[in-house]
């Protein structure tokens, strides 16, 4: 691994456990196994190396694709929607901190083109081929419906650990009855 690959993921380890302030150059050196020097010819300020850890992060987080042309909502929403949970419960220590540290320090969270961003638009675009197939023949607007079903996974993604009697006990179980209701909200008939 290249020194300034070290030091990006150094940084986005230490900036996950101890936020902006906590992570000071001296300890994302030493965890990245170099000087500080080193740190600041790479990068020139602590901001900007944690704001490309963070923004590194952001866009090696997987989407998963939704089809073209719907053929069975319930599993393509299913199988989207366990890929999208995935990437914020493993990314979920990053993301508080980016939320706590945001008033201080709002750019550490991008307001478009993040990873989230794009798998609302997706989801907005496949919500918008159902209602034109047929397949919902629910009265709704895409983007209220989108943001409903992404507030509900990025509460799962980071409430599920600290409130585990407010869930589903089994999170594919959960995961299955968001989907369901969702999907009978907006008009889509199920089996």
């Amino acid at each position: 691994m290249e020194i300034r690959d070290k030091l990006l993921a150094a940084a986005a380890r230490v900036y996950a456990e101890t936020g902006f302030r906590g992570a000071t150059t001296r300890r994302i050196a030493t965890e990245a196994g170099v000087n500080e020097i080193t740190l600041f010819r790479h990068f020139g300020s602590k901001a900007a190396l944690i704001g490309e850890a963070i923004g590194q992060v952001r866009h090696s987080m997987v989407t998963t694709t939704l089809p073209d042309h719907p053929g069975d909502p319930e599993l393509e929403l299913f199988v989207w929607a366990r890929n999208h949970l995935a990437g914020l419960r493993a990314q979920r220590s990053l993301i508080r901190t980016c939320m706590g540290d945001f008033e201080e320090h709002p750019e550490m969270i991008p307001p478009c083109g993040s990873t989230p961003a794009r798998a609302a638009e997706a989801l907005r675009g496949y919500l918008l081929r159902l209602r034109e197939t047929g397949l919902s023949r629910g009265a709704f607007d895409e983007r209220a419906a989108a943001a409903m079903l992404m507030g509900s996974l990025f509460a799962d993604a980071m409430g599920r650990d600290l409130m585990p009697d407010m869930y589903s006990g089994d999170p594919d179980a959960g995961l299955t009855e968001y989907i369901r209701l969702f999907l009978r909200g907006i008009g889509v008939e199920l089996s």
